[in-house]
């Protein structure tokens, strides 16, 4: 019998992000508290710029956004939030999305999975994603859960598996 595999990666769906953006820039538009705030929301590429005029603007504007993409079944693990800037009268604060898993994460990864999982479970790192293969499909199965259990700081799904 063939061994049964699958795929760990840390994808983001960009048409998720995309709406989850074009919501938030919705409610800061309609909300009265941001009413003469200059609060904005913009998306380019990889990186979310949120706009206001005071600190705590800028913080809420981020907690719109936050709320958004969760509803739209985005991890924050994708979200690298950086420091709020005052940039004139306004302060800015950016964040970028973060895709793929790094090697040092993939170590990590496969480090639990040696150390925690099933003796009959092989891991290799492939790039910017994590190979996983056993001949039980009992033991994939428990390395999943395993993962899931586990706080990394990667937001991890888990694809092709036969």
């Amino acid at each position: 019998m063939a061994d049964s595999s699958f795929d760990i990666v840390s994808k983001l769906d960009r048409q998720e992000v995309d709406n989850a953006v074009n919501q938030a820039v919705k409610e800061v538009g309609q909300r009265y508290d941001f009413r003469n705030t200059g609060a904005s929301i913009t998306l380019g590429g990889d990186e979310i710029v949120m706009t206001a005029n005071a600190e705590e603007r800028v913080l809420a504007v981020l907690d719109v956004l936050k709320s958004k993409l969760i509803r739209r079944g985005i991890s924050l693990k994708a979200l690298d939030v950086g420091e709020p800037k005052q940039s004139g009268k306004e302060v800015r604060l950016a964040a970028s999305l973060k895709e793929g898993i790094s090697t040092e994460d993939a170590k990590k990864i496969s480090k639990i999975i040696r150390d925690e999982g099933p003796k009959s479970i092989k891991a290799r790192i492939e790039g910017d994603e994590l190979r996983v293969s056993s001949k039980s499909r009992d033991d994939l199965q428990s390395v999943i859960s395993l993962l899931k259990g586990k706080d990394l700081e990667v937001a991890l799904q888990f694809v092709n598996y036969r």
